[in-house]
């Protein structure tokens, strides 16, 4: 159970100022001490770097929600302004310091590769994202790339547990997003945010419902063949790369938003950096992020809810599939 939004605000918001604050004191000299550590040191000191530039843009972005809730303009648009200053800001230092380098196949606004989409227009419809959840930073470079490329709004279905973090906990709070805690759906919530979405939103889902490790992907495997749901058991046993998607809140979505076109996001490249300890082992990236969009427009989207679900296990095959062109399989 999480705290209530008001004792997280007093406790976390002073929280994150004095270990920002502790960061800007120290970083001197434990920038120094880095450059001491041997072989680690390039390392250490990146991360030093990047640690210094998340703590100062998100208590820069805190304090400008802050001021517009002096300002009583707790529901106003100027919130996805501060998110896309916040995690451009990331973003940029993650290119500089971690070596974060990304290349995208299509858009979100139209399938360079010959997909359908991309006719005149098509820019103003709204959009509802279904993405692979893999490795760290990967929805912050995904909202990213909505906001500063496409222009879009999104509106993302996320782990109740990130609103311990006070940047996101206040203004993701101001804008229509929806919350899933663990044991409990949010299919409610996915339909009234995909009911309301505007010719300029995006609404982003992650299907798998949390990160991807061998280990969940096999549980969800098996979980479906308890449900016996054995075909979708059996395709999902055939993706290496993927856990199952789970197709409750993308049907609410699709249902409630039958106007909206549908992008698929396939990635590789941060799927290897699970624990603390693989992203310390990984530091500086020497690989590229690669990621696939794809979009598909609202009138070829199946109308009846089993062959939605299909439909939805074969763009996650193709999803699969593109994977495994770029990395090993994870081995069973």
């Amino acid at each position: 159970m999480l705290p209530p939004p008001v004792v997280r605000r007093l406790l976390l918001t002073p929280l994150l100022f004095a270990l920002t604050l502790l960061v800007v004191v120290v970083f001197p000299v434990a920038h120094a001490v880095a450059y001491v550590l041997g072989r680690q040191r390039k390392r250490a000191a990146r991360l030093l770097w990047f640690a210094l530039v998340w703590g100062t843009r998100e208590s820069s972005a805190v304090l400008e929600c802050g001021w517009l809730w002096l300002r009583r303009r707790t529901r106003d648009d100027r919130h996805y302004d501060i998110i896309a200053r916040y995690v451009a800001g990331l973003y940029a230092a993650a290119e500089r310091r971690l070596g974060l380098r990304l290349v995208i196949e299509g858009t979100a606004e139209g399938d360079a590769g010959g997909d359908a989409g991309g006719e005149a227009g098509d820019g103003d419809r709204p959009l509802i994202v279904l993405s692979r959840h893999a490795g760290p930073g990967d929805a912050l470079l995904l909202v990213h790339h909505l906001l500063a490329d496409y222009r879009r709004r999104p509106r993302v279905v996320m782990k109740a547990m990130l609103q311990l973090d006070p940047c996101i906990d206040i203004a993701a709070n101001r804008m229509p997003n929806a919350w899933v805690s663990p044991g409990g759906g949010a299919v409610d919530d996915i339909a009234r945010l995909a009911a309301g979405l505007g010719p300029r939103d995006a609404l982003v889902i992650f299907p798998e419902g949390g990160n991807f490790s061998p280990e969940r992907r096999r549980r969800a495997i098996r979980r479906l063949a308890r449900l016996r749901r054995v075909r979708e058991a059996e395709r999902a046993a055939r993706m290496r790369n993927l856990m199952p998607p789970r197709p409750g809140g993308v049907l609410a979505a699709l249902e409630s938003a039958p106007s909206a076109d549908v992008v698929f996001v396939a990635h590789v490249g941060l799927d290897h950096m699970a624990t603390p300890g693989d992203i310390w082992r990984h530091v500086p990236l020497t690989g590229d992020v690669q990621a696939r969009w794809w979009r598909i427009p609202a009138e070829d989207v199946p109308r009846d809810r089993e062959a939605r679900t299909d439909w939805l296990y074969t763009q996650w095959e193709r999803a699969d599939a593109w994977i495994s062109d770029r990395k090993e399989p994870v081995p069973k």
